[in-house]
């Protein structure tokens, strides 16, 4: 375990103001716009707003009960394929555990949990760029909270950081101190969740990275940072390029670290170079078994994700196998993924696709990003400006070494390997997780302090 870093990077210390208008805003929109619940019918929002509407409207997500009992009809009358011919996974994730979950989702899960989780909360959505982006905003109750959008990948969705918000936004009710909060914005990926599906091309990590700084800018907010994993890490790494005014610095979970000339080794399934040793090594290795024999669903959805959609869209036990094998491969659970996530919050997410029916449009950012997500050189890291801060979970798809994440990224000043936590590092250990934001944007949050 790696003691954590702090190394020089520059913040800015232009004058800005945290949140201005963003109380009054909610309020004056709440009284002057009802918008009108989900209905998974549609399988996306509607369609009210215009690209030139820039209001924030309030959202209640409320599933029709007919499509609750499609899902169950359709998990009935499943069609199981033969049981794999090796006893580990090597085969793809077991018949055995996916009839263990599908039965549970078929008789006992229930999702209207799941929806009064989230209607419990702040959510709103708003037209950025022609889309509907769907987002839940926790405002502090503590002043000068530092303002943060989580931006959550895939297989995953806002349901990822729900554990996590408590901790942000209330610290002192779990170990922390007044002056360590956060105000949360957690926005759903256009094509992801309930944000609408772009029908156009163009929507890969840097529109997104852009339709997130309108989005902080237009709840009020002259300055803010920026955290992600997956999908989450790529957003933020082209949000930091664009260092838009007002973004402080950002945090990654799963950082774009890996040299060049070893992206090239990796992809050919070459031997490690000589005098690769240590973390080095061991990320490696991590990356060649990974392409080597785990990332096939990567493949399909940067290259056919039409193809895989309509599986996806389809098959209640296909999209639960789809996903189900990536919580066991990738949290840190030793391929038991209830070990750190229940079968209901699992089940959630998985539901949450069903019912939007994003199979396909989720699959699409892929194939707008069509780059290795851990690439430096493809991520063009380098030419980011603004203080990045990486935390490194044990059980990450690689865990990032020190000297590549340095090399990758001039204006690291926070690097620091946890004991606990996968892939989905904010719904493993949500309090890990907060604990890790609080110390990584702590220089930002003197820098906004110091300027206000």
């Amino acid at each position: 375990m790696f003691a954590a870093t702090r190394l020089t990077a520059p913040f800015r210390t232009k004058p800005r103001k945290g949140l201005t208008t963003a109380i009054g805003l909610v309020l004056l929109v709440s009284a002057s716009y009802l918008r009108p619940a989900y209905s998974a019918d549609s399988a996306s929002i509607p369609a009210a707003a215009t690209s030139s509407d820039d209001s924030i409207r309030p959202f209640r997500v409320q599933v029709p009960q007919a499509q609750l009992d499609d899902l169950r009809r359709r998990i009935a009358q499943t069609r199981w394929p033969d049981k794999e011919t090796v006893k580990d996974d090597s085969q793809g994730i077991q018949l055995a555990k996916v009839q263990e979950l599908v039965r549970y989702w078929g008789t006992d899960y229930d999702w209207r949990k799941a929806e009064a989780q989230l209607n419990a909360l702040p959510e709103f959505v708003t037209n950025i760029d022609g889309v509907d982006i769907q987002f839940i905003h926790v405002r502090s109750r503590y002043p000068n909270a530092l303002p943060v959008i989580l931006t959550h990948g895939w297989p995953g969705s806002t349901f990822e950081f729900i554990k996590t918000i408590g901790p942000l936004t209330d610290p002192v009710a779990y170990g922390g101190r007044p002056e360590d909060a956060f105000d949360v914005v957690i926005p759903s990926i256009p094509g992801y969740g309930f944000s609408g599906k772009p029908t156009e091309l163009g929507w890969g990590p840097d529109r997104t990275a852009r339709a997130w700084d309108v989005l902080m800018k237009r709840l009020g907010y002259t300055h803010y940072v920026s955290q992600g994993g997956d999908h989450g890490s790529v957003i933020s790494d082209a949000l930091a390029r664009q260092a838009p005014p007002g973004l402080l610095a950002i945090h990654l979970n799963m950082p774009a670290t890996v040299p060049g000339n070893l992206v090239t080794a990796i992809n050919s399934g070459a031997p490690a170079p000589a005098g690769l040793a240590g973390p080095e090594r061991e990320a490696f290795d991590s990356l060649s078994t990974f392409f080597g024999r785990n990332a096939a669903y990567g493949a399909m959805m940067v290259t056919r994700p039409q193809t895989i959609g309509y599986s996806l869209a389809d098959s209640p036990a296909g999209l639960a196998a789809w996903m189900y094998e990536k919580f066991a491969q990738w949290s840190d659970s030793g391929g038991v993924p209830e070990r750190v996530l229940t079968k209901d919050e699992m089940l959630n997410d998985i539901t949450l696709y069903w019912l939007t029916n994003t199979g396909a449009s989720s699959s699409r950012f892929y194939w707008e990003n069509n780059n290795n997500n851990f690439s430096s050189v493809a991520q063009k890291t380098r030419d980011i400006k603004v203080p990045v801060a990486i935390s490194v979970f044990p059980h990450e798809i690689y865990r990032a070494p020190k000297t590549w994440s340095e090399q990758a990224y001039p204006s690291l000043y926070y690097y620091h390997a946890v004991s606990k936590g996968g892939h989905f590092a904010a719904w493993e250990q949500p309090q890990l997780f907060a604990e890790e934001l609080r110390a990584a944007f702590k220089p930002a949050r003197q820098s906004a302090a110091k300027a206000e």
